[in-house]
Formats: C-alpha cells, sequence, structure tokens
C-alpha cells in the first residue's frame, strides 16, 4: 500500500508540475530621449553623494536552523524602525542614516539579542549570523494522559482531511508544529480508516486491471475470476501493510508511523531530513530512533503475502528482502515529494494546528 500510495503521489506531483502557470517575460521598453545641443543646456550640478545605507542579516538557531517571525528594532541616531525575519529567517532595514545603529532582537520563549555598529555612508552592510539561544527559564507544560489523548485525537481528525489535490489521502503526515504521541487504540484507527477509504479501494482494482491486462502472476488465470484473485491480492497487500507496518508494530516498538513535516532550515537539511525519515522515526517519547516497526513491518508484510500468492509466484527470502529495499528507497522518494511539493497540493495542510 505504501508504495503504491508513493507512486500515485509522484503521478500527482508530476502532473501538478506539468499545469503550473508559465510567467510570460514581457520585454521592457525605454522611451527615447530628443537630442539637444549640449551648447544649449546649463551645466548640471553634480551630484549628491549617497548618504543613506542598507542593514541586512539573517537569525538562526544554535544548530543553524532559520528563524521566521522574530522582531528586529532598529535604533539609529533619534530614528527607530522595526521589522520581522521573513521565512528564510531574513531582515532587511533600506534607507538607514549613516552612523552608530543598534539592532534588538526579540522572539517568545528566546533569549533577547542586542548588537550595534556604525553604518558608513552609502554602506550596504550584510551583519553577522544572529543566533537566537531558548530561555532556560521557560516553564514546561505539563499535561495529563487523558488532555494529550484529546489533543492526539484533534491531530488525527485534521490528517483524515488531508487528501492531495483534494484526492489522494495524505493520513499519515503531521504539519502540527507540536505533535504528540498516539495511542495503539488510535495507530489502530488511523491504519484501518486509511484501509476503507473509498480511493484506497479504487487504487486497488486500477492495479488489479494493470495486473490482469499485463498477465502478472499468471497462476490466477485471466477473466473475472483471476481479476477477482488479483484484486483480493492487492487489497490484502494493503491491509496488511498498514495494519502490520503502521499499527502492530508501531504499538509493540512504542513508535510512531507517521512523517512529521519539517518545513524548515536550509534545502540540504531538509533533504537529509527526508532522506532519513525512511530509516528512523519518533518514538511516543518523541525522540528520534531507528524504525524497527516499519522496516520489520515490510518484511512481514511481504512474508505474509506468499500465503496467498500463486506458488510459482511466491518470493523466497532473497526476494523478499529485496523487496523490503525497494520499499525503502521507495519511501525516501516519497518523504522528499512530502518535504518540498505534497503541501503545496493539500488544501488547509498545516492551518489547523492544535494547541
Amino acid at each position: 500500500m505504501r508504495i503504491r500510495t508513493s507512486i500515485a503521489l509522484l503521478v500527482l506531483a508530476v502532473a501538478a508540475l506539468v499545469h503550473a502557470q508559465s510567467i510570460a517575460n514581457l520585454p521592457s521598453a525605454n522611451p527615447p530621449i530628443a537630442n539637444q545641443s549640449s551648447a544649449s543646456l546649463p551645466s548640471a550640478p553634480a551630484p549628491e553623494a549617497t548618504t543613506t545605507g542598507s542593514l541586512r542579516g539573517v537569525v538562526v538557531s544554535k544548530d543553524g536552523e532559520v528563524y521566521e517571525g522574530v522582531r528586529v528594532t532598529l535604533t539609529s541616531g533619534s530614528a527607530t524602525q522595526s521589522s520581522q525575519t521573513n521565512t528564510a529567517g531574513e531582515f532587511l532595514f533600506e534607507q538607514v542614516a549613516p552612523g552608530a545603529y543598534t539592532l534588538t532582537f526579540n522572539s517568545q520563549g528566546f533569549n533577547s539579542q542586542t548588537i550595534s555598529g556604525e553604518l558608513q555612508p552609502g554602506q550596504a552592510l550584510t551583519v553577522p549570523n544572529i543566533v537566537l539561544g531558548l530561555k532556560e527559564s521557560v516553564s514546561e507544560v505539563r499535561v495529563s494522559a487523558e488532555t494529550q489523548i484529546e489533543i492526539a485525537e484533534q491531530q488525527i481528525h485534521v490528517e483524515e482531511q488531508q487528501r492531495v489535490l483534494g484526492v489522494l489521502p495524505n493520513y499519515y503526515v503531521s504539519y502540527d508544529p507540536h505533535p504528540v504521541p498516539l495511542t495503539s487504540k488510535q495507530k489502530f484507527k488511523l491504519a484501518w480508516r486509511s484501509n476503507v477509504d473509498p480511493f484506497n479501494w479504487l487504487m486497488n482494482a486500477g492495479f488489479a486491471g494493470y495486473q490482469q491486462a499485463s498477465n502478472s502472476f499468471k497462476g490466477y488465470g485471466q477473466g473475472m475470476q483471476g481479476y477477482g484473485k488479483r484484486m483480493g491480492a492487492d487489497t490484502a497487500d494493503s491491509f496488511f501493510s498498514d495494519m502490520i507496518g503502521g499499527a502492530l508494530f508501531p504499538s509493540l516498538f512504542h513508535q510512531d508511523p507517521r512523517y512529521f513535516y519539517k518545513g524548515t532550515g536550509t534545502v540540504k537539511s531538509r533533504i537529509g531530513y527526508a532522506l532519513a525519515n525512511s530509516v528512523i522515526c519518533k518514538g511516543d517519547n518523541m525522540r528520534w530512533q531507528f524504525n524497527y516497526s516499519g522496516i520489520i513491518g515490510g518484511l512481514a508484510a511481504g512474508g505474509i503475502s506468499n500465503l496467498y500468492y500463486p506458488d510459482n509466484e511466491r518470493s523466497d527470502a532473497v526476494v523478499t528482502f529485496e523487496g523490503a529495499g525497494i520499499g525503502l528507497a521507495g519511501t525516501a522518494v516519497q518523504n522528499l515529494f512530502q518535504e518540498f511539493l505534497i503541501k503545496k497540493l493539500t488544501p488547509h495542510a498545516g492551518k489547523n494546528k492544535t494547541p
């Protein structure tokens, strides 16, 4: 199921890119300037020297991740102006009078930072990266187990509304910046919801039709009987993949089967994050650990499929492990699309955040 979902995500993503709106480049034209005799024109005064300059910089964490929404206050002489960092953590002040200046950086939950310097006339100054640290005195908010379960229910409800292009289910991705772990019951609920989704049945029917046309799994034969066997096998693959890899083993190993969207930092750091999430996951303690549940679950689901595939189509241990490796590669590619594209194609993704 996860591999077929990855294929469907890739197809939808490519289709969206093909239909992206192109931007027309409009030629610019400069109006002609009439020729005039230089002798008839009065001599122009010498241009005044540029007196104002600019200040720019980037606000980051100790790990180098950029911070959006940090309030930056510039004091230059008797003038004061404020701004906020953008999604790249950048700030910019233009038309700044030369002379001494002070920059102050504030954000809730972080220690304030102040730097000073002197701006030369006409200078475009880029200040060194500003590093904000967390306040040591930030109080820790503790919630009861009952409250945490309620918050998790809200997050699952939001995830169940996520559909790529409004069609393809995207349940196993959390865009919430403050996710909470799921109970075993909630993990099974999410897996079951994924299996009974109508689009999942349509996708299984489509794969069965393709297998019928290409005569895959010849032992099933042709006709309606052969198609029904292929449809049943694909449905079973989806069921065992979601239930074992997405619910049973995550419950046994106390791990979370979801992908947690990063969305911040450099492109390189986000690529590394997406690829790493094919072999690591968050535990129920919300700490990163090796993804035992996903990898062992994939092997188990592949082994169980030998029980209902034709005798001559059943795979040995080597092929099962090869299939698990292909599944990991597919997960890594799917994570890359999740990190950089799928959110843009999912209506209302990340807008409904729980407290």
